[in-house]
Parts: structure tokens; sequence; C-alpha cells
């Protein structure tokens, strides 16, 4: 369990620091995921997929402690989890986010760096930075999400699910309208929250993510969820048909994941656009104007959250223009 904590450090490092400077982090060097194991991956039947998504139950949070400048603590499963709150002017009906750090991060650092909430709040949404936590079985672990890639045990889908509820009834937040952002590690999450809690999440925004083979292999057939994926053409963590990184990878090429998120969702037309510095904005759509499920392939990006002075595109902004199609 230690050499599995090991290899996610090294693969997910960047999820503890992302934007802040206007140039492109270097190169990640750690190895794909699919160094974390030797066996080829296999298709599961198509006849064994779930029909509906699963529903997680999910049990009311305790030991909530309210701090100052929007922090608090609360307990879920026995796991102490700290969060940041950032509302808008109305908080009252608001659509909610939560945003997950990556791997060995906290709800601090992210928010420290990143910042989201200075773009959201004036559009009207409420950002909530949430810190996981160490894998169970292993205390030597930084902070991560139970994606399906490692901190196995921990139940973070029911985790978060009880959270959002939480924040809907304190605060008034409008329940149809809440949403999840991720950055690698806590990119990762977003999918499998997606897959599992779409009767609380109505959209997510995957930030270096891809979806684990785990959550691959149980996916549902049919789905009714919204989903952005950002991607840096030059990401080495996240598997690709673009590059051929896909070919000796466990995890599904992240242009399959995509196809299969929109035509689980019963979207079939296709279009595309450039943005930025050569940059490649594909949008999915259906019969359903609302319904939209974007995926930015970010020129010459890597393992990290575009920054604009590199990619000429505005990567906050553009996730909450997604997010507004979805309201």
């Amino acid at each position: 369990m230690k050499r599995t904590a090991i290899v996610l450090a090294m693969l997910l490092l960047t999820g503890c620091a992302s934007g802040g400077t206007g140039t492109e982090p270097a190169a990640e060097t750690a190895p794909a995921e699919s160094s974390i194991s030797e066996q080829a991956e296999t298709e599961p039947a198509e006849s064994s997929l779930p029909a509906e998504p699963a529903v997680i139950e999910a049990e009311p949070l305790t030991d909530v402690v309210q701090g100052e400048n929007g922090a608090f603590t609360c307990t879920y499963a026995g796991i102490s989890h700290a969060c940041i709150a950032d509302l808008p002017e109305q908080a009252e009906g608001a659509p909610l986010i939560l945003v997950l750090h990556g791997y060995s991060g906290t709800a601090e650092s992210f928010r420290s760096t990143q910042h989201f909430e200075n773009a959201a709040n004036p559009r009207g949404y409420a950002v909530v930075y949430v810190t996981g936590a160490p894998d169970p079985n292993d205390p030597t672990s930084g902070n991560g999400w139970d994606s399906g890639l490692g901190q196995a045990g921990n139940p973070d889908t029911a985790f978060l699910k009880s959270l959002a509820l939480y924040l809907q009834e304190t605060y008034k937040f409008d329940p149809q309208q809440t949403f999840a952002v991720g950055f690698s590690n806590g990119a990762f999450m977003t999918h499998r929250l997606a897959m599992e809690a779409s009767d609380t999440f109505a959209a997510v925004v995957s930030v270096a993510g891809m979806m684990p083979k785990q959550i691959w292999e149980s996916r549902n057939s049919t789905n009714s969820v919204g989903v952005f994926q950002i991607t840096g053409e030059k990401d080495d963590v996240v598997p690709k048909n673009s590059d051929g990184s896909a070919k000796t990878a466990q995890a599904p090429a992240i242009e399959d994941v995509m196809d299969y998120w929109a035509e689980s969702n019963g979207l079939s037309g296709q279009g595309s656009e450039e943005i930025g510095n050569g940059s490649e904005l594909i949008k999915y759509t259906g019969s359903d104007s609302q319904k939209q499920f974007w995926h930015l392939r970010v020129k010459n990006g890597r393992h990290s959250w575009p920054l604009p002075d590199y990619t000429g595109i505005d990567t906050d902004t553009l996730i909450l223009d997604y997010l507004d199609t979805q309201r």
C-alpha cells in the first residue's frame, strides 16, 4: 500500500499547486497511470453494464464546527474534513460548486493558489473548497479522493453527497444546481461523482482528470449529468488516443470517455472551434439545447490548470460559461 501511495504522490504531485504564474509548469515527469500495474486493460461486455446509476446512500455530517472567514470542519464516517466556503452576495437560491484539490492538497492550499471564487462569486455561484483524506490503510499517504484509483476505503462519494445536502439546507442553495469542479486526483473524483451521484450533482468539471479503470468497467449504460473535460495536449497522466498513450494505459482514453458520456446522455451532435492560442473546444450537443458536453484540448498543455498567459484562455471563466449552460 505504501508503494501505491508513493506512486500516486509522484503521479499527482501537481495536485497541490496550480495556476498562479504566467508560465505553464514544466512537463510532468512521473510515470503514467499504466505503470501502477502491469495488467492489461480488458473491456467488459456491453451487456454487463448497469442500466441506471446506482443510488449511493449518504448519512448526515457530524461534528460540524464553524470557524472564521468561511472555514469549517466536519466529520463523515469518522473522517475529519476541512472546508472553506465563499458565498455570493445572494446566497439563497444560489448554485453551489464543490472544488476538489489534487493529490496531497488541502482546501486552503488550493484556494490560496487558485482563487476560483473570485470569478464565481460575482456570477452568483457559491464555492466551497473541500479537503480530502489520507488512505485509511496507509496513514503516511497524502490527502486525496477515493476516485477508484488509490485512497480505497474512504466513502468519498457518500461524503460529498452529504456535504452538498448539508450546504443546500444550511444556506438554502438551489438543490437542482449543485456542481463539482476538480483538478488532477480531484478531477478523477468528479468522473466518479458523475457516475454514482447524478442525483445530487447536475454537472461536473474535470481539469486534467481521467476516469479510472475501476469506474469505467462498472459504468452505467445511461446517464443524466453534464460533463466538461479539460485535457492538456501533452498531459502524460491522462491517457489519450491522440498521442497513443491510451494503448499502454489501464484507464480508457479520454476521447473514449467523452464519447461515452455524450452517448449515454443521448447526445449525437458534435462540433469544434479553435479558442485561445490554438486550443480546440469540442462541444457535444443534442435535441435539448441545454444539454451539452464540452471537451477542451489545450494546445501544448500539460498536467496543470491552464493559465491564461500561456494558453490565451481564461479557464475559470470558461468553466463558469459551461456551468451556465447547465442551469
